[in-house]
């Protein structure tokens, strides 16, 4: 029975530890508003920035998980090039390790004086009172969020005194203190850590249990060392669940996660247990506490990243090889690249580049106007989800091409090259429509195929018609602008009449 209590006051710790931790991190995040995520993107323009805000962001948020999906996500929308997203995930690593600093203040104890004001009792009890002030009597969103950071704060350290609590009486138990010993064996307590990690999906809930457990005074060097370099590759595991879904350049960041906890787990135990073995650290059955954990926690993720830090572009070329771009991958990334900002101030040359980029669009519509419509012949779920990724890169193409132009309409040209600017700013809104139509056409497929909805076969074989029509008409249309043939051009609006009168028919 008291096994059972204990656990359960255990999980119960464990519990309230990951509820504070994440209303603590939610409310930073509000307080914050978007300007966590602007830093992020805006401020990354060499490595050394990105680390250094990928360990402040994190140890904000108390999460290096959550620093990791929002770079996922801006490398997957385009925003960010997947070298910053190395740099703030090396620095999210560092960030993380924060928490675990925060944590020695629940281990602070006093009997009189400051020692007694200093203490997580009293710490614990003035940040619940002033959370719950502020949520309840605060007007202003903002005093509310503040709030939720106390008590976000508060219930993480009651979790934590709970964890300890709980497993304060296995000092005095023999058994526990022998299986523990089963970790100081460095493949059996990395697989501990990474799977604990996995399990609870938060490297910061880990280290805290390991704290926890520490005060028990059984807890040694030889044991907490190898269940903390686990600890760092199980945090991959919601962050590669978070990239599902993601395109190549967001998998790509997941793995840049994984691979640099893998290789600091690999350099640690290579390294350490080598230079142990030789000369036997006699630190290693040395009892550890919550400080020596938070300390080790930290040392080895900062060297990990500074071993890292001078082979960013070799990680980057890494990912790239374990993860191809097919052909249509670069060819969809590699019209961007001609929009070089220092041809602005040569307008023919800027509109030339423009001109390649415009057409790479209009390929691109065309693929995916035909892609959607033979979707109205036979539905198939990848099809469907790839015209719609299309979309996106179509989108994408209309906002970097219209700012490109934008940008260049600020700069002197003569009336013939503002009249093409002109023109090119229509076409490419022109073409973002088709493109929206052919989302269009492709979700309702979709809704037809959730709703088992048919056409009759009479039906389909005059939709066949209209769908080889449009086909032919996109065709011309996109040949008309792409070689500057006046004479396809001339014939596109009778051929949308003729089409007009068949769907009327």
């Amino acid at each position: 029975m008291d096994v059972i209590i204990m656990i359960l006051s255990l999980l119960s710790g464990v519990a309230l530890f990951l509820y504070g931790m994440q209303l603590m991190g939610d409310g930073l995040k509000t307080v914050a508003g978007n300007k966590l995520e602007a830093f992020l993107y805006k401020m990354t323009s060499t490595p050394i920035k990105g680390v250094l805000l990928g360990t402040g962001v994190t140890s904000v948020i108390q999460s290096s998980s959550a620093t990791t999906v929002m770079v996922i996500g801006f490398v997957n929308s385009g925003m960010m090039k997947l070298r910053q997203a190395i740099g703030i995930i090396m620095g999210a690593n560092i960030g993380t390790s924060v928490t675990g600093w925060i944590l020695c203040l629940s281990y602070i104890q006093g009997s009189n004086g400051i020692a007694r004001l200093l203490s997580s009792a009293t710490i614990s009890a003035v940040a619940a009172i002033a959370g719950t002030l502020l949520k309840m009597l605060s007007k202003k969103s903002s005093r509310k969020n503040l709030g939720n950071i106390l008590l976000g704060f508060a219930i993480l350290m009651v979790g934590m005194q709970m964890m300890s609590g709980a497993v304060a009486p296995l000092k005095e138990n023999p058994a526990f203190t022998g299986a523990l010993t089963m970790f100081t064996n460095p493949v059996l307590g990395i697989l501990l850590g990474i799977v604990m990690t996995a399990i609870l999906q938060s490297a910061s809930a880990s280290i805290g249990i390991l704290q926890a457990l520490s005060v028990t005074g059984a807890l040694t060097f030889a044991t907490a060392f190898p269940v903390i370099l686990g600890v760092g590759v199980g945090a991959a595991c919601p962050v590669l669940i978070s990239s599902i879904g993601a395109n190549k350049n967001g998998r790509r960041t997941a793995l840049v996660y994984l691979l640099d906890d893998v290789f600091g787990m690999l350099m640690w135990s290579i390294v350490f247990y080598s230079v142990n073995a030789a000369v036997h650290f006699p630190f290693m059955n040395t009892t550890v506490n919550p400080v020596i954990i938070a300390a080790a926690n930290s040392v080895i993720r900062i060297v990990t990243v500074c071993v890292l830090f001078p082979f960013i572009s070799r990680i980057e070329k890494l990912v790239m090889f374990l993860i191809k771009d097919s052909e249509e991958d670069l060819e969809d990334n590699a019209d961007f690249d001609l929009l070089e900002e220092r041809l602005l101030d040569y307008p023919a040359l800027a509109i030339s580049q423009s001109r390649r980029v415009i057409l790479g669009m209009s390929r691109k519509v065309r693929k995916n106007v035909s892609r959607s419509l033979s979707l109205i012949e036979n539905f198939v779920l990848k099809r469907y989800e790839k015209a719609q990724s299309k979309e996106d890169l179509i989108d994408r193409y209309e906002s970097r091409v219209g700012d490109y132009l934008m940008k260049l309409t600020k700069k002197p040209m003569d009336s013939h090259q503002t009249q093409e600017v002109t023109m090119d700013l229509r076409v490419i809104g022109d073409l973002e429509r088709m493109g929206d139509y052919a989302s269009d056409i492709a979700r309702l497929t979709r809704k037809m195929d959730d709703e088992d909805v048919h056409f009759s076969e009479g039906a389909m074989s005059e939709m066949k018609i209209l769908i080889k029509a449009e086909r032919d008409l996109l065709n011309m249309t996109v040949r008309s602008y792409q070689e500057h043939d006046l004479e396809s051009a001339v014939k596109v609006k009778p051929f949308a009449r003729a089409i007009s009168t068949l769907c009327e028919t």
